[in-house]
């Protein structure tokens, strides 16, 4: 009798472990940042190197306008990721929003040239399982999300994602003016396409034309942590 107790907590431990590896995936790295930004370049330069081309990330990097009054426009900036940083900023009880900024899995925030809390917090979330689940596939112009739960976590928001891998850009004024800097995986796009309960599978398809990557998100309701995320590159 003990013995058979023994291998059905045995077998229960196991697929409690597969489960838990099986419900992991990419950790979601945000950065705000700005070419006008003269403390941006080392948290750009360590984002591209270290985290954009990293299998168990998804890093993205949100460039901001509030730095454009320096003298130099961003040319990747949109108001609306200036505007995600503040409800981030909201919803953990901060007053003041600042870059480099690094967000990771929607819930931690450091200073974006930081690597070593980086690094931490990338453990400590990859280690973490989620009862969420997603998964993206290209159909023809378009992508399939699918999504399911274990258990709810609450309401969600389901985003899709659009970013460039890389561009180089020649500095001309500001903070930064006569540096030549190269930036990784710039956020192009960012729309909401569902919101979700998770007490049924989700399924949907969203509009996803050329061939730059994508990316799906399941986001807890105002800024919440992201419980899962895909790429198709």
């Amino acid at each position: 009798m003990k013995s058979l107790f023994a291998l059905m907590t045995f077998g229960w431990l196991a697929l409690a472990g597969s489960m838990a590896t099986a419900q992991s995936g990419p950790v979601v790295v945000e950065l705000f940042t700005s070419q006008g930004c003269s403390s941006c370049p080392p948290a750009d330069a360590y984002f591209a190197k270290e985290l954009a081309g990293r299998e168990d990330v998804i890093a993205l990097a949100l460039h901001v306008d509030y730095w454009d009054y320096l003298g130099w426009k961003d040319n990747f900036a949109n108001p609306a990721f200036t505007k995600r940083q503040k409800q981030y900023a909201r919803a953990s009880g901060h007053r003041m929003v600042y870059t480099p900024q690094i967000i990771v899995g929607g819930r931690d925030h450091v200073v974006g040239n930081h690597p070593k809390e980086v690094k931490a917090l990338l453990k400590s979330h990859r280690a973490a399982p989620s009862a969420v689940r997603v998964n993206l596939k290209r159909v023809g112009g378009r992508v399939e999300i699918k999504a399911s739960a274990s258990e709810t976590p609450g309401a969600m928001v389901v985003h899709l994602v659009r970013y460039e891998p890389e561009d180089e850009v020649a500095i001309k004024r500001g903070e930064n003016a006569g540096r030549k800097l190269v930036y990784a995986n710039i956020v192009t796009d960012w729309h909401v396409v569902a919101e979700w309960d998770g007490r049924a599978p989700l399924q949907i398809e969203a509009p996803a034309a050329g061939d730059a990557p994508v990316v799906a998100l399941v986001q807890g309701k105002g800024n919440g942590p992201i419980f899962a995320a895909d790429r198709i590159e």
